[in-house]
Parts: C-alpha cells; sequence; structure tokens
C-alpha cells in the first residue's frame, strides 16, 4: 500500500468557509482532491471514517443550522449518533464542511485555519480570507 501523500476536501462551492479552506491548501502550493459532497457523497462506511478520524462528536459534524435539521428532529438530544450518520448520509447538505483529510489528520475546517495544523506543507504567501481577515502574512506565518 502506497503512503498518503494527497490532500483531499470534501467541498462545497457555495460554502466561504469552504472556498477559503480550499484557497488555504492551494495557498500551501497543493492542488487536492476535490470532492463536491453533495453531488459525491460519501458512503455510509466512508462517512463514519471521516467523523471518526475527525475525533469529533457526531453531534458536531451535523449541520445544525440547516433547515432540514430541524425539519427531521435531528436537534433532539434523544437521537443516537447511528440516526444522526443516517440522515446525513441520506441528505448530505446535513454534512457540516469542509472537511479536509490530509496525511496529519482529518479537520472539520471551521474556522478554515484549521486546515493549516495538517497541511503538510507551509504556505507560500500572504492569504487573505473573503471577509478581508488577514491569515498569512508576506512571509507565509500564520498572523494568529
Amino acid at each position: 500500500m502506497q503512503a498518503m501523500s494527497t490532500v483531499t476536501i470534501y467541498h462545497n462551492p457555495r460554502c466561504g468557509t469552504s472556498r477559503n479552506t480550499l484557497a488555504l491548501i492551494r495557498n500551501a502550493g497543493i492542488e487536492p482532491s476535490v470532492v463536491l459532497y453533495l453531488e459525491t457523497p460519501p458512503t455510509r462506511e466512508q462517512l463514519v471514517a471521516l467523523i471518526a478520524a475527525s475525533g469529533l462528536p457526531v453531534r458536531e459534524v451535523l449541520r445544525s443550522k440547516e433547515a432540514l435539521c430541524a425539519e427531521l428532529g435531528l436537534a433532539d438530544p434523544a437521537c443516537t449518533d447511528a440516526q444522526l450518520i443516517d440522515a446525513m448520509f441520506m441528505h448530505p447538505v446535513l454534512i457540516n464542511r469542509p472537511i479536509v483529510v490530509t496525511e496529519l489528520g482529518t479537520r472539520l475546517c471551521r474556522p478554515s485555519e484549521l486546515v493549516l495544523d495538517i497541511l503538510p506543507a507551509p504556505q507560500q504567501g500572504p492569504f487573505t480570507k473573503e471577509d478581508g481577515e488577514v491569515v498569512i502574512d508576506a512571509q507565509g506565518r500564520r498572523v494568529r
């Protein structure tokens, strides 16, 4: 088996946080594998593995602000992890994003700067988020 040397982002191009995360990956000189998860959702097994690798509770990977979450009653604390995973599998819009997988770990990158902790290469220049927040200075260093 070959060692993983790729970066994968589960991406929604309509999401600013997801766009900023993708741009930070590219600012490190990396062209990631981009999975448009709304079009090509992960299998249930892949979803379970992503959540486990992230180290987050299942509920934190659920996009709780999505209207469908309320419609399906998923905010109810009585919902089990299996029920939440089933809902995310059946309705990928309920998967919080972006999720990034590298050889250094798996993260739900909210905020987008969390991707910096798992990138296998340093930033190659300055980076400013879409909202104007400076994240990386001219020397490629994290601002905060």
